[in-house]
């Protein structure tokens, strides 16, 4: 195998589903700028838009939330092209 061709930095990581508020901790080497406080200990932030908590495939519930108003963005930049002649 190759020399350093995986990352050194695994370390514990909160991730934060931001349309819930749940997190859940694991190992990753994503890079963080924030911190956060569970149970006493400081780890590290990665904050998410949606999760297995939150998706609708995960949770049998057929709404979604767009926390980042993508859909909107499309439609003020697009518009209705069928009217356009």
């Amino acid at each position: 195998m190759k020399k350093d061709l995986h990352p050194q930095n695994y370390r514990l990581v909160v991730f934060k589903d931001m349309s819930n508020e749940q997190i859940f901790i694991t190992k990753s080497c994503v890079n963080t700028r924030e911190t956060i406080e569970v149970d006493g200990v400081t780890y590290p932030l990665f904050k998410m838009e949606i999760s297995s908590a939150s998706h609708p495939f995960y949770t049998g519930k057929m709404k979604l939330v767009d926390t980042a108003g993508r859909v909107d963005k499309f439609i003020s930049r697009y518009g209705n092209r069928s009217a356009k002649k």
